[in-house]
């Protein structure tokens, strides 16, 4: 397919692939169920590029607020009050370096998922854009994958103070 036409096909990636039928309101992930980074097999990714697609736009991919408790892996909790559903936004980022676990099989081996997508996702023929939105922090914002040297945000900031200038 020799075109110069970009054609961008948005997923929200935590649907896709979600078999699951409950849509229990407020339900939780086992009881919902969530679409997963393996749910884009080369067969999957094959039939989106014969389409016509020229760049695949997964969005929700990077860590945000949920109300599912990974806390035996290391992950900080969100406290309740200020996630959005149990799922949560995907605009509402806890860190900007890492990966959603909801989205992966095994959730340690989350971020190997993900250059998994990537690599099949490029395989196919296929670009692909994440959707990043630099403003849109949770409220409780924990990095575990930051990069050495870097100050997560927030961390300097002067909790005794509500407002400065």
């Amino acid at each position: 397919m020799a075109s110069n036409k970009m054609i961008v096909y948005q997923i929200f990636t935590r649907l896709y692939g979600n078999s699951c039928q409950t849509r229990k309101p407020f339900g939780t992930i086992e009881e919902n169920g969530c679409g997963k980074f393996n749910d884009f097999t080369p067969s999957v990714l094959k039939q989106i590029r014969e389409m016509g697609v020229s760049h695949v736009w997964y969005t929700g991919v990077i860590r945000h607020a949920t109300m599912t408790d990974y806390t035996a892996f290391g992950i900080p909790r969100q406290h309740p009050a200020v996630v959005k559903g149990r799922a949560g936004s995907p605009y509402a980022i806890t860190d900007y370096y890492d990966v959603d676990p909801d989205l992966a099989v095994n959730v340690e081996k989350r971020m190997d998922e993900f250059e998994k997508l990537v690599n099949r996702t490029h395989r196919a023929g296929l670009k692909m854009i994440i959707d990043f939105v630099p403003n849109h922090v949770a409220r409780q914002y924990k990095s575990i994958a930051k990069p050495k040297g870097i100050v997560d945000l927030g961390e300097d900031d002067d909790s005794t103070l509500g407002f400065s200038q």
